[in-house]
Parts: C-alpha cells; structure tokens; sequence
C-alpha cells in the first residue's frame, strides 16, 4: 500500500473561528482522520465545550496558541503602550513618533486626576509641551533644508517626507508621556489571556480599562479562552510589597545621571567563560561529543585555533542573516540610563529581559544639538524645566501617574539581560547609520562592552565605524 501523499493547506479564518481551529489542530493528537475532516465536525458550540474541558478544565494552554486575534488599540497614551507591548510573544506595530507629527490634543487625562487638585495643571502643562512640540518644527524643519537641499523638480510635499523623520526625531523629544498612539497587535489565545491579566493588575486606571474593554472584545472570537481572564492578586500585591520596600524600607535614592547618559550601557555582569561556551556549543552540535570533552578542546586550543572557530562560526555571516543558537549560550546584564525616546525602541526587543523603572524626572534629560542649533535651546529648556515641576508635584501624589507628563527626552533606568545571539540582532539593527540617533547610542555602548570582554566574537558584528562617544558628541548639546 503507498503512503499517503504529503497536503499542505490553510484552515482558513474566514471559514472557521478561531477557536475551531484550534480545536482541529489539538484533536490531530487523538484522531487519525485529517484536520479538514476534523474541522468539518466541529461546530461553534463543540469547541467551546472543548476548551471548556481540556483547557480551562485541565489547564493544556498550548491548545489555545492556534486561536489567534489580530487587535487594533486606538488612541492609548505612550504609558499604556508600554504594559499593551510587554507581552513576549505578541506581534506589535505602533504609531511611530518618526515619521508623523502630533495634534496639540493628543494626549491623555488619567482618570486618577479626576477632581484632583493637580489636574488643571497637568493639562495645562501637556498643552505647553504640545505648543513647544509645535513651535520646534519649523526651525529645526529649516536647520535640516539648509544642510539637505531639494531636489531640482522635487515638490514640496515629497521633499517633506524625505526630510520629516530627520527634524521630527529631534523634535519628538518634547512629547510627553500622555502622547496618543495606535498599534496593531498579533496574539494567540494564550499570550492574549496573559496579557489581559497582565493589564487588568496595573496600577494605572486606563491599562485596567484598556484591559477590560480588550477582554469584551476578544470574546467576541475566542468566548471560551479569555472568559476567565483577571487581575491576579499576586502581581498587584508583590508589585505593592516591592514598591514600598524600595522606597521605604531601603531608602532608595534616585541619583540624578550628569550629562547625557553617563552610565549607558553599563554592562553590570557577563558570562566569562562565554566565548569558550559558544565555540563548544557549536562543536558539540555538529559532533557526537559530550559538552565537557567539547568544552576541553576549546579551553585548550591555541589562539589562532580559537580565531579559526569563531571564523568558522560567524564568519559567513550575511547581512541580514541570524547566527546560530549556539551564540544564546552566553549572555550579559546591562544596567542602562537612556532617553525616553530610545527606550521606546529599546523595549521592541521583547526576547531580552527587561526591567525597566518608572519613568522619572530626577534622571536629567538629553538636549539633541539640533535643538540648540536651531537656535530653539531656551524654549526647549524652559519646557522640560515645567515638565519636572509638575512630574515633582505628581509624583508625590501618585508616581505611577506622574510617569504621563514626562517628556522623552528625559532619562530612565532599565536592567536588560540578553544572551550574543539577541545582542547581534539588537545592536545591528539599532546600530545602523539610519536608526534613531538615541538608540544608536545605546546600541553602540552595548557593542563596545561586549567587544571589549568578549571580543573574539563580538568583532563580527556589522555597525559603523563609530564609537559611542562621537554619536553622543555628534548628536547631543
């Protein structure tokens, strides 16, 4: 008898909920019959009953990882984005602050401040962030024409758009925290109910709305998986445990970073004996040898045989190529000052793990020399001044709900731990000539801490020929 023939097809999403189809690829485990047939048995009401059963009933979750939701969140402040996005493995894309300019009303009132004292101030100073935001475009828009002219025949709105990302990156520092944005997110059935968990134990009211609205509107697809979705008990009390801890019990001091990022990239602890796991792993993979014996023979070769191995290992390496997973067997803990702005892009690297403090304004902030050179510095000053006035009168009220009217241009706290591999990623991409200047800078301080205790490896990286300190003197006041 032959074998049967290979088939690849869609169950498709149009045809089938999303819960039916999760339920066909879980049924393959037990049923012979092929997922066509077995969806074609399914109802809406079966998979219910079936995810009532095995996943909520007998917790096998991974079931729920083929329902997946594609979810649109509109007009959700910058704050909020950063508890939507913090979620592993889900797909985002958000609005970005490069290449598009902000309304003066685009920012959220938290709801904390209703009735409060604090709020006609909070308002007013967001307005007067909004205004020097405005009010910046269009000298630093001229700084930029004078040094990119435009083309012969080119219109205005097109010469616009090529030079847009250059001013506006310079301007956007001004933004405060409450700025509005949209974002597209990916998630299967699983991350989505964690998520949802996630956003419904925040200390903020509009993550917890946010959550609760995203849960209403899930179930409309997946009315099974995510019913059972709340706040956990456990992460609001630690949460509140640890906060009290560290700002009371251990007298916590928020030191104050002198010029513009002085610690960035501070690599707080490595793996030493990294480079000789990553060379072993690669052995050890390719032969039939045990890990200690692969591990022998690197710590004894001699150097140009280490020099050859790592050639080896990385020296084919195209541009838009992924290393082998053997580079995850090393790994580095960053403790990092960085602007506001760079964190919203450093926080896209969801397979590291970070920690990131709340946003302050007691870290100082970064001054782009585009700013100052435009002739805008007082203005820019003057605005992030205010800003701290009132993040300092917040902050005594309720630190979660002063992070909202600080502007990205001031600096914050994140602890990032990340094996090679996730660092050549990270550093190439931000590192590139056409990646944000903020973010260069930290991409590029990464790269040189590693370089310098693990340079064997690092030196395969792809980044230009510029060291952290030009970018900052090139692009900082």
């Amino acid at each position: 008898m032959p074998a049967p023939k290979r088939d690849i097809y869609l169950l498709s999403s149009k045809e089938l909920s999303p819960e039916t189809i999760a339920v066909a690829f879980a049924k393959t485990s037990r049923f012979p019959d092929s997922f066509r047939d077995i969806a074609a048995d399914l109802t809406d009401e079966k998979s219910a009953q079936f995810h009532e059963k095995w996943v909520v009933g007998y917790g096998h979750a991974s079931v729920a990882e083929h329902a997946v939701l594609h979810l649109a969140i509109e007009n959700a402040s910058r704050i909020a984005m950063e508890a939507i996005e913090s979620n592993r493995l889900a797909s985002y894309t958000e609005k970005s602050t490069r290449y598009q300019k902000w309304d003066p009303d685009s920012f959220h009132i938290p709801a904390e401040l209703d009735g409060h004292p604090l709020r006609d101030e909070f308002v007013a100073t967001c307005r007067m962030l909004f205004e020097t935001y405005d009010a910046s475009l269009e000298p630093v828009k001229a700084l930029i024409a004078a040094q990119v002219p435009r083309r012969e025949d080119e219109k205005e709105a097109a010469y616009d758009r090529r030079i847009r990302s250059r001013y506006v990156d310079v301007c956007r520092f001004i933004l405060p925290a409450a700025s509005l944005a949209n974002v597209g997110m990916t998630a299967n059935g699983r991350v989505l109910e964690n998520a949802i968990r996630k956003w419904l134990s925040s200390p903020l009211e509009e993550v917890r709305e946010i959550g609760e609205t995203v849960k209403q509107v899930a179930r409309g697809e997946l009315p099974t998986l995510v019913k059972y979705a709340d706040a956990v008990p456990y992460w609001v009390e630690t949460g509140n445990d640890f906060y009290h801890r560290a700002h009371r019990e251990y007298g916590e001091e928020n030191k104050k970073a002198s010029g513009v990022n002085e610690t960035k990239g501070l690599l707080a602890d490595y793996d030493g004996d990294g480079e000789n796991k990553v060379l072993a792993a690669a052995l050890y993979r390719f032969g039939n040898t045990s890990f200690a014996d692969a591990m022998e023979k690197v710590c004894s070769a001699t150097q140009p045989e280490r020099d050859d191995l790592a050639k080896s290992l990385l020296g084919r390496l195209g541009r838009f190529d992924v290393p082998l997973r053997e580079l995850e067997h090393c790994t580095y803990t960053f403790d990092m000052v960085m602007d506001q702005g760079a964190y919203a892009e450093f926080k896209r690297h969801r397979m590291m793990t970070q920690t990131p403090q709340t946003q302050t304004a007691a870290l100082g902030y970064a001054t782009p020399r585009l700013i100052t050179e435009a002739g805008f510095g007082s203005e820019y000053e003057a605005a992030m001044d205010a800003a701290r006035s009132t993040w300092e009168k917040l902050n005594g009220f309720n630190p979660y709900v002063a992070q909202y009217v600080v502007p990205n241009g001031f600096n914050r706290r994140v602890l990032a731990t990340f094996n090679l591999r996730e660092a050549y990623a990270f550093c190439q991409l931000r590192g590139a000539s056409n990646a944000h200047f903020s973010i260069r800078l930290v991409a590029q301080r990464v790269y040189e801490e590693i370089a310098r205790v693990h340079p064997l490896l690092a030196k395969y990286m792809n980044l230009p020929d510029e060291p952290w300190g030009k970018i900052e003197e090139e692009y900082f006041a």
